[in-house]
């Protein structure tokens, strides 16, 4: 039996960003189920929900303050289960995003805990530690956040006196758990159940690399190694996921677990796939890679190799709700991206980023294994860097003092007409603004304007994912490089399916007897025959 995920082509909904069902400004659950049948229609296996949760949204919905029910911008629990009921009804499989390194401070366990008092047993779940220094005025060690500053915060006592200090990797509103503390892990399982039971196909996990910290949270020093960080991918770690994965596989339908798994080796990454622990996890060198044939080929190649020992499939993505729109990226004249430096005020060519994300998502299409889309790539949707202060709401905005200013513009409510109300994101009637402000030239990039062009982005996905299904996804996994002239990125794969990849600035001619599949771009003409266009991709039949 091939087992779905292997490879599903996954849709990433941010909820707050994908449809307005109510006419208050916010995606929701409702808005979601009017759109049914565009993603069905898309061609996609797979739903992939950002935290629907009870939250603050200090960080997005990734500060959880209750998992077993959805917040009330979103809708309520009977919706969520009457979406993934309808979801099914429709072909598609859902995955719901679990939090498990943080909670929320409006969590009632961190609640519970500050109430509490010292030494107290609900402090133990998470990581309450006395501060250095002569009054414990100093973090217990040095961590930074991901987030920018201390990974500590110290609180004050109920009658006003300092106290503790309490770990937080992201947001001071985030505090991590103790996986240490049995209840800590009795609890998640408890909410893995709980989702299943209610018919969800798997989660993404994120964080999936942090849970676990090294014994006595040891300072990282001024010359860390970054393959043996304190805060992530200790041993520990794998426990929780080998008794995770016994929970899953109890439930029928062949359910899964994706890992958000950042980490500098190979080596270390595999260790999370394997066969008894996740099924599959995000591969975040392809995402970052240049758009460079020997720099794409590099990656190909070690994410195969990666992956082959463990026998799990390869995921290859290009944006999430964490990253600059590859649109964007690939305008610029370095390619390529980093976490640590997202280069938000370089300048962008966006025709010519147009024209590399169309090739580049043929590439990831042919390529086996399977796909992540996050939602507005197939409306080739770029990033949007010009947003005022006042409405950023990124965390890390707030907390680098405004040197960063966050993820919000990849975040953007998505554009469904080329008028009406936030563009056809909220119901015509709404009076309400989108939660952040969509630009005026979007109205061409909407659903309803694609749908009637043939050679739109929202095309080109259609026909690639109906060919992907009809003809990809049956064929094995390995795949064979052909030589090409410089600049250009070739493979085979079974039943004389090749993908050719030219991103040099000139066309380059294809073989005589091909027949052509698909291409990113429209074919030229020379003197020597056909030839394909620069910074574009084509699927050919060999037989």
């Amino acid at each position: 039996m091939t087992h779905w995920w292997r490879h599903a082509a996954i849709y990433q909904i941010y909820v707050r960003s994908f449809a307005d069902g109510d006419g208050d400004g916010t995606g929701d659950l409702a808005g979601v189920r009017n759109r049914l049948p565009y993603l069905r229609e898309l061609g996609v296996d797979a739903l992939w929900f950002t935290p629907w949760y009870t939250s603050p949204m200090a960080d997005g919905g990734y500060d959880v303050a209750d998992y077993r029910d959805i917040d009330p911008l979103f809708g309520t629990l009977a919706e969520a289960e009457r979406l993934v009921e309808d979801a099914h009804t429709h072909g598609l499989r859902v995955l719901v995003d679990l939090v498990p390194n943080h909670c929320s401070d409006q969590h009632h366990w961190f609640q519970e805990a500050l109430a509490a008092g010292p030494g107290s047993a609900a402090r133990e779940r998470f990581w309450f530690l006395p501060g250095r220094g002569e009054s414990g005025e100093l973090p217990p060690n040095d961590w930074h956040s991901y987030f920018g500053g201390s990974a500590w915060t110290r609180i004050t006592e109920a009658d006003g006196t300092p106290g503790p200090w309490y770990l937080h990797m992201f947001a001071p509103q985030q505090p991590d758990l103790n996986w240490e503390h049995p209840e800590v892990r009795a609890e998640f399982e408890d909410i893995l159940h709980f989702w299943l039971r209610r018919g969800v196909d798997g989660f993404r996990i994120d964080v999936a690399h942090g849970l676990a910290k090294k014994p006595g949270l040891p300072d990282i020093g001024p010359d860390p190694d970054p393959t043996d960080l304190p805060y992530q991918d200790h041993d520990d770690v794998h426990d929780i996921y080998r008794s995770w994965r016994k929970i899953l596989d109890g439930y029928p339908g062949d359910r899964i677990f994706v890992g958000e798994v950042w980490l500098p080796s190979a080596e270390q990454f595999a260790r999370y796939l394997r066969p008894d622990e996740l099924h599959s996890a995000f591969n975040f060198d392809f995402l970052c890679s240049s758009w460079e044939p020997a720099a794409l080929r590099d990656v190909v190649d070690s994410t195969l190799a990666a992956h082959g020992p463990v026998g799990a499939p390869p995921t290859w993505v290009l944006s999430n709700h964490d990253t600059i729109r590859h649109v964007t990226r690939y305008g610029r004249a370095d390619t390529s991206f980093d976490m640590g430096d997202k280069r938000l005020g370089d300048p962008s060519d966006l025709t010519l980023g147009r024209r590399r994300a169309r090739a580049a998502a043929l590439l990831t299409m042919a390529l086996p294994g399977g796909v992540y889309i996050y939602q507005g790539d197939e409306l080739g949707l770029p990033e949007v860097q010009d947003l005022p202060d006042a409405v950023l709401q990124d965390p890390t905005f707030l907390r680098s003092g405004g040197a960063d200013r966050g993820r919000d513009g990849c975040r953007i409510p998505l554009p469904w007409q080329p008028g009406g109300a936030a563009l056809g994101f909220s119901p015509d009637a709404a009076t309400a603004a989108p939660w952040l402000p969509q630009p005026a030239d979007w109205a061409p990039l909407s659903v309803a304007e694609q749908t009637a062009d043939p050679d739109s982005f929202l095309t080109l996905y259609r026909t690639a994912l109906a060919l992907r299904s009809s003809r990809l996804t049956a064929l094995p996994e390995p795949l064979t490089w052909v030589d090409t002239p410089p600049g250009t990125l070739c493979f085979d794969r079974a039943g004389g399916f090749r993908c050719l990849v030219n991103a040099t600035d000139t066309p380059v001619p294809l073989p005589a007897d091909a027949t052509v599949l698909l291409s990113s771009a429209p074919l030229e003409e020379s003197a020597e025959g056909r030839v394909l266009p620069a910074d574009s991709t084509v699927w050919l039949d060999m037989n």
